[in-house]
Order: C-alpha cells, then structure tokens, then sequence
C-alpha cells in the first residue's frame, strides 16, 4: 500500500468500525513514523505544515492496539506502545533508563540520556535529549540541538490540525524549561533555565529602544531568560511571567562556540 493509498484509508476510516484494511494502515502509519519515512509535521519554503492524516493516525492507533506486558530485564509495565529496539543498527546511543518509543524517530548520532522520546516525536541527528527530559508526541526536534535536564518539550497531538512544539536546528534549551502548546524555537535559538512558553506566553525583545512582542515563537538565534511583567486585577496588581529576549547569538560556524559566546556574554543561567 502507497503512502497515498494509505492516507487516503485513514482519512475515510470509521474508527468506531474500522475494518481490517483500516487497522493494517493505521498500523502502516505508525511503521512509517517510526522509520522516519514520514513525518507529524514537515517544513518547506512557505513554513511549517501539519499532515494532520498522520496525526490522526496515532489516535487511532491507541483505539486499535490493546494493553500488553511489555518486560525489560526485571522490569514490566502494561501499555499499548512498547520501545523502540535495535539501537545499535540505528546508531542512537541510549542509556538506561531512556525510552524512545515506537513511533518516534530518530536520526542518526542523536543521544538519549534517562529522557523520554514520545510516539510521533522526531529528533535531528545529533541532538542531545538530556536526563529527565521529555519530547512530548509530535514535537519537531531539529538537529545538533541540545535539550538540557529535565527540560519538557510538550506533547500536541490533538486536534490532529494542530501544529506540534517545533525546535528548530541549532537551539539551546536550558535546564528545566517548559516548551509547549505548539510553540516554535527558531534555529540557534538560547533559552535560558527555568523559561517557561506556552501559546500565550508574551515574548518579549527588550534589545532595542522600545519592546516588540511576540507569541508562539522564538525568532532564530535569540537569547531569551525568564521575565515578569505587571498585571491589573482587582485585588491589586501583580507581576507575571514572560520571556524577555535580552540579545542575540552570533553566526558562527562553530556552534559550541557561538553558545559559549552568547552565554557569557549575557549571563545567562542554563
């Protein structure tokens, strides 16, 4: 069955019915995920665009597939979805506990300390997922991008339109942060520790004269760190969170020292 074939099927399934044509190509869906074949979310010259088929594919395959044991050494655990395996033939390096699960793909090079990597999530090679932290389903991990401890990259899976957290190549994600609700960090992106974004978070550039705001997306090779700002309510008025761009990362063709750079220079906690 070819691609469009197969998306055709899951565009026109009942899944409250679905037949045996239908579960062999949700079952295609999610083999063509994990092998990197396809993907939740693609960008080309106009931006970034859903497959929103494939997105509905992964919620129809958690109807399809039932609870298993699933065992690892003296572990068990019940769940639909197991682990991926054969990380050697796929050049991941993977220290236990880690987890990618099946689904998910990961190119070559990329490293998963004990973090999380959730079905249809996709990681560019040579990306660092460092320990506790979590790509959430569907997230965009571009490449040589380094998600530090315990950082969460939220998981966006429905409504099947909507668009996954995108992380684009290049990017710093310091300890602890919180990436969500679709947002987008542009290439060679530096997000300071403890930074919380989400859909509505104001992102704020305070480098020029006066501010400029933005939402949902941190522009390419800005340098951002938590903020506050004041807010009006009837008890009084209170400061809350926002994430202040304080500069930007300079081009370089080392990226390691082009981090360095931009985190000394503006004293930025990771």
């Amino acid at each position: 069955m070819n691609i469009e074939k197969i998306k055709d099927q899951i565009e026109n399934l009942d899944i409250n019915k679905p037949s045996k044509q239908d579960v062999e190509a949700i079952e295609e869906t999610i083999k063509l995920l994990d092998t990197g074949v396809i993907r939740v979310a693609e960008q080309s010259e106009e931006g970034w665009a859903v497959n929103e088929w494939v997105k509905q594919a992964i919620l129809h395959y958690f109807v399809v597939k039932k609870l298993r044991k699933i065992e690892s050494g003296e572990l068990e655990y019940l769940d639909k979805i197991g682990p991926k395996k054969n990380y050697e033939e796929l050049n991941l390096r993977v220290v236990p506990p880690g987890v990618v699960r099946y689904g998910a793909f990961c190119e070559p090079g990329v490293v998963i300390m004990p973090g999380f990597v959730n079905i249809g999530a996709y990681v560019g090679s040579r990306t660092m997922v460092d320990t506790w932290a979590t790509v959430g389903s569907c997230a965009q991990i571009g490449k040589d991008v380094h998600l530090s401890g315990g950082v969460g990259i939220g998981g966006v899976l429905e409504p099947p339109s909507a668009m996954p957290v995108i992380v684009e190549d290049g990017a710093f994600i310091g300890s602890r942060s919180i990436i969500v609700e679709g947002v987008r960090i542009e290439k060679g992106a530096v997000i300071g520790a403890n930074v919380t974004i989400t859909g509505s978070t104001p992102i704020i550039d305070v480098t020029g004269e006066n501010e400029k705001e933005y939402k949902g997306l941190v522009p390419s090779n800005s340098v951002v760190i938590p903020g506050t700002r004041p807010k009006s309510f009837p008890s009084g008025e209170f400061q809350t969170p926002c994430a202040l761009i304080i500069g930007k990362r300079k081009e370089s063709t080392n990226q390691k020292t082009s981090l360095n750079d931009a985190l000394r220079t503006f004293g930025v906690d990771v």
